[in-house]
């Protein structure tokens, strides 16, 4: 044969997804520094701020699993806007009311729509991308969510503390800006979803447990690397600026050192297919999730500010493969018919490890000092290192670039499906009708 046809709709779906995403992510990182600044405002104490950002992590649990069954089973593109129109009221409403309750409620709703937006999301890449591009389309598709981590708390720190010292006014004017700019996202989702993908995939006969899920190989090792690589980046978002302050490194420096860290992790996506050819997936995983957990624990020894910056440097590109190649391995480990719940489950560890390790890093702050949750989570990141290192389930997964391996691939379309399985069952050995060219005369020309 002189060729394969590509599967799906080229790549123009991906760049606006990941331009969407930005937006998305973006909004949100903006929103949620903004809603504790109001909770403040309106009089909150520390512990009802926590209250408030808990449920925002809390609320999804109870429906990813429900949103990700629906999604093994339907489309996937419905999920997205009704996602925007979550965070972006979730937003506009958090900065218009006046009681707690009210902003937690609201809050909740805007983490609701957040994890609309990404299952949608996560499910169209994985069913739209080949198996050899899934590392490569999973790397792009993350830096939609850095770049929104990088742009979103400085706008809303420019937004709220330039504007004097009322702080109600600031935040709820940079919450009002946090639900436009996530309205933004609904310019690139047109196009976002190929019908051929949706239109002929087989319907599953039946539900397939959670438990079957979580029993696949690779699944609970793709969750809990991902939950190690996700509580490490919001423990380091939250606790450096406490260390700088024991330290006696301003602000200003601070939150140079964290968009450091954003940069370093979007650059690490951006080279992403090299690094796979160069190093295999396994060893990528294994290596970056050991070097971070050294550097993690790194940042709790006195260092000068250029060897931190230096540190969180290599840190940042380190924590940036894990997130994509976790969402590779739980996708190619995951049963057929429940990629999606898969996804879904992998969100709900997220969501987890975003409600427990900052309250486990409280604890052990307070306990033994502000140092002691870096090395914690470094022992965390080394744990993921050693599940990295045994692999995934299924076979093997071809190199990036290479042509999908035999295995657990998805044909490039539902008629080529439907033409290998024909062939096979009448002809194990091969195609009856290549054969019968080859030994025709009239083949030769």
């Amino acid at each position: 044969m002189t060729g394969r046809p590509r599967s799906g709709p080229g790549r123009g779906w991906l760049l606006r997804l990941v331009i969407a995403f930005a937006f998305a992510q973006g909004a949100v990182s903006m929103a949620r520094p903004a809603v504790s600044y109001r909770a403040l405002a309106l009089g909150a104490d520390e512990t009802a701020v926590g209250v408030i950002a808990g449920v925002y992590a809390l609320l999804p649990l109870f429906v990813a699993v429900p949103l990700g069954r629906r999604t093994d089973h339907g489309r996937c593109a419905p999920l997205l806007p009704l996602g925007v129109l979550l965070i972006s009221g979730g937003c506009a409403l958090s900065g218009l009311v006046s009681s707690l309750p009210a902003m937690a409620a609201w809050s909740g709703v805007m983490g609701l729509g957040h994890l609309c937006f990404v299952i949608g999301a996560q499910s169209i890449v994985a069913r739209q991308s080949a198996p050899h591009e899934q590392d490569r389309n999973f790397g792009h598709f993350t830096i939609g969510a850095s770049l929104g981590q990088l742009i979103g708390p400085i706008a809303a720190g420019a937004l709220i503390s330039g504007q004097g010292g009322a702080l109600g006014r600031t935040s709820a004017l940079a919450l009002l800006v946090s639900a436009g700019v996530c309205a933004v996202a609904l310019t690139s989702l047109w196009r976002i979803e190929h019908r051929r993908t949706t239109g002929t995939r087989p319907r599953a006969e039946g539900k397939v447990p959670v438990r079957a899920i979580l029993g696949a190989r690779g699944v609970p090792a793709g969750i809990l690397i991902s939950m190690a690589v996700l509580s490490a980046t919001d423990i380091l978002t939250a606790y450096l600026p406490v260390v700088g302050e024991h330290r006696s490194i301003a602000p200003a420096t601070v939150g140079l050192l964290l968009s450091l860290r954003a940069a370093a992790t979007i650059a690490c996506r951006l080279v992403m297919t090299p690094l796979l050819r160069l190093l295999g997936r396994r060893a990528l995983l294994t290596t970056s999730c050991l070097l971070a957990g050294l550097l993690c624990a790194g940042v709790a020894l006195p260092v000068s500010v250029p060897v931190l910056a230096v540190m969180l440097a290599v840190l940042g590109f380190c924590l940036g493969v894990g997130q994509p190649l976790s969402m590779t391995t739980v996708v190619r480990a995951a049963p057929d018919g429940a990629r999606s719940t898969a996804l879904a489950l992998r969100l709900t560890g997220n969501r987890l490890g975003q409600v427990a390790a900052p309250a486990a890093a409280g604890l052990i702050a307070g306990a033994v000092g502000v140092a002691a949750p870096f090395v914690l989570l470094g022992v965390g990141l080394m744990g993921a290192a050693g599940l990295g290192l045994r692999g995934e389930g299924g076979t093997g997964p071809a190199p990036a670039g290479s042509e999908p391996a035999e295995g657990r691939t998805e044909p490039a379309s539902a008629d080529e499906a439907v033409s290998d399985r024909s062939n096979r069952r009448s002809a194990p050995g091969g195609c009856p009708r290549d054969r019968r060219a080859a030994r025709s005369p009239r083949s030769g020309g």
